[in-house]
């Protein structure tokens, strides 16, 4: 790809941001982190919207989710399809991840659909009691 097809961007900005959304896919908590801490953004977002902390929380990489949110990650974002990485958590019913996000403030009620009709929708009672605990 040129850099006029790529609007401009740097090939190589390309390739480094493809591999670091990979890092949060795969769970590699530690490359990962080095990646944010020496710039990337911890709140980079892909052509759909989603954050590293989305991705990483659809997979069910706790630790992952922890050090993005200890690094800055946003846990109120949605994509582009209105999806939170609370809800992907859920969906993913783990348990440590929805922990890490509601502790970090995330809404249940956020996105669409939210966590809390993800847990409804899919006859989740554990992440439900979770969601609703967290309630203030």
């Amino acid at each position: 790809m040129t850099e006029q097809q790529n609007g401009g961007i740097d090939p190589g900005v390309i390739e480094l941001a493809a591999r670091v959304f990979d890092l949060a896919r795969a769970g590699a908590t530690e490359e990962l982190a080095a990646y944010v801490d020496a710039g990337v953004p911890a709140n980079l977002t892909n052509d759909k919207g989603d954050t590293l902390l989305i991705l990483a929380a659809y997979r069910g990489h706790p630790e992952t989710v922890a050090a993005l949110l200890e690094r800055g990650a946003d846990p109120t974002r949605v994509n582009d399809r209105g999806q939170t990485a609370l809800a992907a958590a859920v969906f993913k019913q783990s348990e440590e991840t929805v922990r890490n996000l509601l502790a970090a403030g995330a809404d249940p009620d956020a996105g669409g659909p939210s966590a809390r009709e993800t847990a409804a929708f899919f006859d989740l009672p554990a992440m439900t009691a979770l969601l609703d605990a967290a309630r203030p």
